[in-house]
């Protein structure tokens, strides 16, 4: 029976069709988080699902300016294809797009069915899969914050700051700081949406705003702050706006960042131990558990590599620096915020760390598989982590300094040789010669990037 005919398929479709749905646009990641997609007409929906969609491989290696860098398996082998279905159990309604519906797709090379090697959704399934076989289930609750951009032709890059000239307005809600009433109608269409969305506020600096998502398994976690960060930008353009979730786009400003709060569960044969928070313990130093502590050494020991997929831009190194909330040591604190992982305070179900080091540019997908790899690679070695670090931090004689610049990281993600055994040596290739491409082309052509920088990846 070919999936044009399976019974799952015409149901998805009767459901779509009852919501007023007749177009759904198939999008998936490529290797910097940007959303690409197509949209097909629902009568179509049966064909896509069986052949997939047609993609050209090298989609994953074009650069926002629409260059394509040359990683292997896209120019030298003659632009092949990749074969994108529909993955429906994630299809959605778009509440600002009538009769449109959102859903995930999942990428395979047609030649051998297998995933393609530079699939960030696969990669993180990947992780997990050695994360589960650990007996360790992930639970991710992803943070992100961006700045609200609007028209302006006098500007350089034909973008100001919104709300220019509003300060002292951090932690706060309504018009005071959003004038145009930006941040309540958003928040209500991502409810709307149903990607886990809870609260909203305006963030330090003026046009900077912070929504929360709720914690759920890492995948899961994954996908909703990818298709958060497609909304935010959908949504800003429906006003006329553009928003950026660029690292540092301002001087005079701080950065915005994507804080990553992590726990585990219990996965494993015990029905009594299944779905345990993992990382607490009462009777444990700093009421944690063992597998907590191991998880906090394996990100400080894995910490440099962990910037090139976390801090992946040339701007992301602007972010860094005293005084600024954003980590550039490599140390812990309980409920520290200048740490670059916070241990909150909660405890019992609520035990969990804070990645604090990743900012808004970064790709979903590849942060969390960077987690769980450098927590789980922690737990394995079974290694506790140096005292916590008491008082406000950044002070270079305590702890190590993470890579100051994105070639920096890049050359420690390469040496990595644990972390990248994990993340599989064909995706650290395409990565690394993508992003080294990538600090080439701004080292020639750094006006080009001013303006592409705030107007499509990040």
């Amino acid at each position: 029976m070919s999936a044009q005919d399976t019974p799952a398929v015409r149901t998805a479709m009767d459901r779509l069709a009852a919501d007023g749905i007749d177009v759904v646009r198939v999008t998936y990641p490529d290797l910097i988080g940007t959303d690409r997609a197509r949209d097909v007409l629902l009568d179509h929906l049966p064909s896509a699902c069986d052949h997939g969609l047609a993609f050209c491989r090298a989609v994953y290696h074009t650069t926002p300016q629409g260059d394509v860098v040359p990683v292997r398996g896209g120019l030298d082998a003659g632009l092949p294809d990749v074969t994108v279905r529909p993955d429906l159990s994630t299809a959605r309604g778009l509440p600002w797009e009538p009769g449109v519906a959102w859903c995930l797709g999942e990428t395979t090379d047609p030649a051998t069915g297998s995933p393609s090697p530079e699939s960030p959704r696969d990669l993180l399934r990947s992780v997990l899969a050695r994360c589960e076989q650990a007996g360790l289930r992930p639970v991710v609750g992803p943070e992100l914050e961006y700045f609200l951009l609007e028209q302006d032709t006098a500007a350089p890059t034909g973008w100001r700051r919104y709300g220019q000239g509003v300060a002292g307005v951090v932690y706060t809600a309504g018009l005071r700081a959003d004038a145009d009433n930006h941040l309540l109608p958003t928040l209500r269409k991502l409810r709307d949406l149903d990607i886990g969305v809870i609260s909203a506020n305006h963030e330090f600096d003026a046009g900077q705003f912070e929504i929360n998502l709720t914690h759920s398994e890492a995948m899961d976690a994954a996908d909703r702050a990818f298709l958060f960060k497609s909304a935010v930008k959908e949504l800003a353009r429906k006003e006329g706006k553009l928003a950026t979730f660029m690292a540092k786009p301002f001087n005079d400003a701080g950065g915005s960042g994507f804080h990553l709060h992590f726990s585990g569960e219990a996965a494993g044969d015990s029905v009594a131990e299944e779905g345990r928070n993992v990382f607490d313990d009462p009777s444990g130093a700093y009421g944690l558990s063992d597998t907590a502590r191991h998880a906090i050494a394996g990100i400080l020991a894995h910490a440099p590599a962990l910037a090139a997929l976390l801090n992946p831009t040339v701007n992301s190194y602007k972010r860094f620096g005293p005084d600024t909330l954003a980590p550039w040591l490599i140390d812990w604190g309980l409920d520290n915020r200048s740490a670059m992982v916070r241990i909150p305070p909660e405890r019992g179900s609520g035990a969990r760390l804070e990645l604090r080091l990743g900012d808004a540019s970064a790709n979903p997908y590849l942060a969390t598989a960077a987690l769980c790899a450098a927590a789980l690679l922690g737990i394995q070695d079974g290694k506790e982590p140096p005292a916590p670090l008491q008082g406000y931090g950044y002070d270079p004689e305590k702890s190590q300094m993470l890579p100051t610049t994105l070639p920096a990281a890049l050359d420690a993600l390469e040496a990595d040789d644990a972390l990248t055994e994990v993340l599989g040596k064909d995706f650290t290739e395409s990565f690394l010669t993508y992003k080294r491409d990538e600090v080439d082309r701004f080292n020639h052509h750094v006006t080009d990037w001013e303006f592409t920088e705030y107007s499509y990846h990040l």
